[in-house]
């Protein structure tokens, strides 16, 4: 039982470091476009590598 003395704040620490990431990604628009991306993969180059 000793162990969850030292389990609890480190399962929290991770926590809320993963919460500031996140914060962090919809602060810096990480999520504005998400078509654009996956739209972006469809379109040809109208460059042809020789």
């Amino acid at each position: 039982m000793n162990i969850l003395i030292f389990l609890i704040p480190a399962a929290l620490c991770l926590g809320l470091i993963g919460l500031a990431g996140f914060i962090w990604s919809l602060k810096s628009k990480q999520y504005e476009d998400l078509e654009g991306s996956a739209l972006r993969i469809l379109w040809e180059d109208d460059k042809k590598s020789s």
